[in-house]
């Protein structure tokens, strides 16, 4: 008969639940402090959270889930998407993005698990220090450049041959990095190891005005020279310094909405500090000027338009005054004429420009999207279903038969139509509503009142904001489809449906307070 382990072995219930709430609290600072960089640490943070936030509500005393303005909307949303996923054309693969779509549980993991407005208002501050680490690495990394820029180039040169031009960025020789004039001779001189039989070309990889070109440069076939520029018949070439900043996502567009969300939030701690001639202030103001030069380093022009309105919102929702709007003003038109010329120069384009092919493609596929959307009663009803397009749009005759970049549609709202029905994308409406109404309510109700200190006022004004550029962006972009986005998204969705639940409780305690008074 095995004895019973010593009663002050076994955890009392309520130090169990006291050790179960701070290591929610523990990996929600550690979501927001990886959310800005990887995917795979923020999922992770995310899913030990949750798990330890249900395992909470097995142990004494049971935490009380608060009701929030939010609630029939988000499980609305996901109870249409988890529907649209059964009558799918390809479910097994929709089924699979059901993980995605409960994302939303970032929001209830953040409104009912955060122990404390301290707590709320350090997570906040640590997420915008965070995104500052890669702001700096795209600094860092935009200094340095990559690759060689070819600035001059010989017409006899192999690689003018092969059909490289001046202004190209030589990138790779046979999937091998080249950083020098000297690597790409090296490869050019010999055989490929990596080959599995040798033709005697050189695969050049070469990035021009935002795409990647792959060239096949003879081998062996260098011209006369004492210097390596010699040989390769470049007369001027320097570190390349053109591609869009990705951060650590490697994905532009995904790394421009991810700076306007967390760039909306510094702007909303900004405006809402009372002394901006402080530590803070100038902390705070610097880190908008990173956030937003390494936006404008995307070439990112839908995710620039939301970041603007972004902070337009943001400073007549937080009443600025007419200092701060006239001081903003002078700092964003030089900003704005420095982004149109910086687009001009990388990508050769107009900020709304029907020449680019990147905006005539949008049209034809967004054209494509409605006709199959109304093709059938049943794709307005319950859609397509998630991700079935990337396996059917062939017989559905879509993306210029693969000739145009294919993968969806390019914007949220036709693709959440597209993809789960109308109904769904009627309760996504209703949900965009709800929140900006809380929010709306939360600043103007509290504005000035000493209730909401200047973090958590900051916040919902970043998060009132950083919605206005989300669905701007959201409208020539599927920013929605991308994890890393939406992640950020519901995290500030939940800070600020956290706040709204603690000032919520506060007035009704205030007036339980004043009627026992009286």
């Amino acid at each position: 008969m095995s004895k019973s382990p010593p009663s002050s072995l076994i955890p009392h219930p309520s130090s169990l639940a006291a050790w179960l709430d701070r290591a929610v609290v523990f990996f929600l600072f550690v979501f927001a402090l990886f959310a800005p960089h990887s995917i795979a640490a923020t999922q992770g943070a995310w899913l030990c959270g949750m798990l330890l936030w249900v395992a909470r509500y097995f142990v004494r005393p049971r935490p009380v889930l608060a009701r929030t303005p939010l609630d029939y909307a988000l499980l609305g949303f996901f109870i249409l998407t988890f529907f649209s996923t059964l009558f799918s054309y390809d479910r097994d693969v929709s089924i699979g993005k059901l993980r995605a779509a409960s994302l939303f549980t970032i929001v209830y993991l953040l409104a009912q698990a955060s122990a404390s407005r301290r707590v709320l208002r350090m997570l906040a501050v640590v997420l915008v220090a965070s995104c500052m680490v890669n702001v700096v690495y795209t600094f860092g990394a935009r200094a340095l450049g990559r690759g060689v820029k070819v600035l001059e180039l010989r017409a006899e040169s192999p690689l003018y041959v092969a059909g490289v031009r001046a202004g190209d960025t030589l990138l790779k020789v046979d999937d091998v990095r080249v950083s020098r004039p000297s690597d790409i001779v090296r490869a050019l001189e010999t055989s490929s190891e990596k080959a599995d039989n040798d033709d005697g070309r050189a695969r050049v990889q070469s990035y021009r005005y935002e795409l990647v070109y792959t060239f096949e440069a003879a081998r062996g076939e260098l011209l006369e020279g004492a210097t390596p520029e010699a040989r390769l018949g470049i007369a001027r070439w320097s570190r390349g310094r053109d591609e869009r900043a990705t951060g650590f996502y490697g994905q532009y567009v995904t790394y421009a909405e991810v700076l306007q969300l967390v760039g909306s939030l510094a702007v909303g701690l900004f405006i809402a500090l009372g002394r901006k001639r402080s530590w803070r202030g100038a902390l705070l103001a610097v880190s908008i000027a990173g956030l937003t030069a390494a936006l404008i380093m995307t070439l990112t022009r839908a995710s620039w338009l939301g970041f603007l309105l972004s902070a337009f919102t943001i400073m007549l929702a937080g009443a600025a005054s007419r200092r701060t709007l006239l001081l903003t003003a002078c700092v964003a038109v030089p900003l704005v004429v420095a982004g149109l010329f910086v687009l001009q120069q990388k990508r050769r384009v107009g900020f709304l420009d029907r020449q680019d092919a990147s905006t005539t493609w949008r049209l034809d596929v967004w054209r494509e999207g409605a006709q199959i959307l109304l093709r059938e009663p049943r794709h307005l009803l319950v859609g397509t279903g998630m991700d079935s397009l990337k396996g059917h749009w062939r017989e559905w005759g879509m993306f210029d038969g693969g000739r145009q970049p294919w993968g969806h549609l390019h914007s949220t709202p036709l693709q959440l139509a597209f993809e789960r029905g109308l109904p769904t994308l009627l309760c996504w409406l209703v949900l965009v509503a709800l929140y900006a109404r809380m929010l709306w309510r939360l600043v103007r109700s509290r504005n000035g009142d000493a209730a909401l200190d200047w973090i958590e006022r900051g916040t919902v004004l970043g998060a009132l904001g950083g919605l206005v550029g989300f669905l701007v962006s959201g409208l020539v972009h599927y920013n929605f489809g991308d994890s890393e986005v939406v992640m950020v998204f519901y995290f500030m969705m939940g800070l600020a449906l956290a706040i709204h639940l603690r000032a919520r409780d506060e007035d009704a305690r205030a007036r339980d307070a004043a009627r026992s008074v009286r």
